[in-house]
């Protein structure tokens, strides 16, 4: 497995059909493509997101009732992520990049025209299944071309889906007193087709990734991982899924309880409340456009554990903080810290163990999505609000922690 911590110059490549000679370009026309598929995924999901209030009034849901439905979005996505793994290896990470931004896009339409929460939570787990599937393929596609490369470029996909999922929540609120939810969620549907349109013909006419080979030369990125995965290996992918959920932890609780906290305890007024959960995505889209530098200079296990150590302490001082400014203070710096977690945790299961490993470590990550919420609200009824969010700084330092037994284990 190539180290991806520092920069590396290339061995020039064989002149062949399958690679062309000499080093490509950092931001070629795959990168490019790739990265617009990250961004258009961040989008459509937040289009969904701010849309939600008015699917739920559509459907007359209560509260545990739309909960449900919206489980299903996370059902259908960790359903299909281990066999998307699978496809990915039979017809390649970028063919199936393609079909599965198709799916999300024609599936971010269809909430809007249901009228029964049984209804939307069937079509929600075509959502998930179609968000689940095109995380797991663009990650992989994405594995390889950092192989390629020899940089830490993984991060500057994650901002762009972070940037996308910027987007999409500003252009859905700009929009929502404006046009209904079904032209607003079409809308967005067919700005998906267009990315996919000319994107994925980008992405499928650009050369295949090429992987350093062992004797120094070059070799296609081979959609295949090893036959016989070691169990030290498996153990490696595992320690970074757990990684990528104890981030993904603390991304999901602040995404449903910043807002509250501010609120409720800090006494912040809405807007500021609001500002203040828009800080923590900008603050966490800077941290990511900035992720491939920092790798490269403190070398991918430092940035890790700096930024799980930093976001620990920035959750701290939010959670205990007696004032407004401090709060916000804190929250910017656990989106600067977990910024980078995730991404770098995903790139090294897929140098680990291909498709396969991209998919296990993001079914493990999503599930830490899905009980950061649910696990937040039971201990604030039982405790208090600031002592449940303390859970998000203890998974952001044992994240940290996890990518410092990680490199132990594969320098042994």
């Amino acid at each position: 497995m190539p180290l991806l911590n520092k920069t590396e110059a290339r061995p020039a490549l064989p002149s062949s059909p399958a690679a062309p000679s000499g080093r490509r370009s950092s931001w070629s026309a795959a990168r490019l493509a790739l990265t617009a598929f990250f961004t258009v995924d961040g989008f459509l999901f937040a289009a969904w997101v701010v849309r939600i209030p008015d699917v739920r009034a559509q459907v007359s849901a209560s509260h545990s009732a739309l909960g449900l439905a919206l489980l299903c979005i996370s059902a259908g996505a960790v359903a299909t992520m281990a066999l998307v793994g699978r496809l990915c290896l039979r017809y390649g990470s970028r063919r199936v990049t393609v079909a599965a931004v198709t799916v999300f896009s024609l599936a971010v339409a269809l909430p809007a025209h249901t009228h029964s929460v049984l209804a939307l939570g069937a079509v929600l787990l075509l959502f998930g299944a179609g968000y689940g599937a095109a995380n797991v393929a663009m990650n992989s596609a994405a594995v390889d071309l950092v192989a390629e490369l020899r940089r830490p470029v993984m991060p500057s996909f994650h901002a762009g889906y972070s940037l996308g999922g910027l987007l999409g929540a500003a252009v859905g609120g700009l929009l929502a007193s404006r046009i209904s939810d079904s032209w607003a969620l079409a809308a967005s549907g067919a700005l998906g087709l267009a990315v996919v349109a000319l994107a994925g013909s980008a992405l499928l006419r650009a050369p295949a990734a090429v992987r350093p080979a062992p004797d120094g030369g070059a070799a296609p990125a081979a959609p295949a991982a090893p036959a016989g995965l070691s169990g030290h290996a498996r153990l490696l992918v595992v320690l970074l899924g757990l990684t990528a959920l104890c981030t993904a932890y603390g991304e999901g609780a602040l995404a449903d309880w910043a807002t509250l906290h501010l609120t409720d305890d800090v006494h912040a007024s809405t807007a500021t409340a609001a500002a203040g959960y828009a800080a923590f995505a900008f603050a966490m889209t800077a941290g990511r456009l900035s992720g491939t530098w920092l790798s490269e200079r403190l070398g991918q296990t430092r940035v890790m554990l700096l930024g799980g150590l930093a976001a620990c302490a920035g959750m701290t001082t939010a959670a205990l903080a007696p004032s407004v400014p401090l709060a916000l203070a804190g929250f910017v710096l656990v989106g600067l810290g977990l910024a980078n977690v995730f991404p770098l945790a995903i790139a090294r299961a897929g140098a680990t163990a291909g498709p396969q490993g991209v998919a296990t470590a993001s079914t493990l990550g999503y599930a830490g999505m899905l009980i950061g919420p649910p696990v937040i609200g039971f201990l604030a009824d039982a405790l208090s609000l600031p002592a449940a969010l303390l859970t998000v700084a203890a998974s952001s330092a044992l994240a940290g922690l996890l990518a410092l037994t990680v490199r132990r284990h594969r320098t042994a």
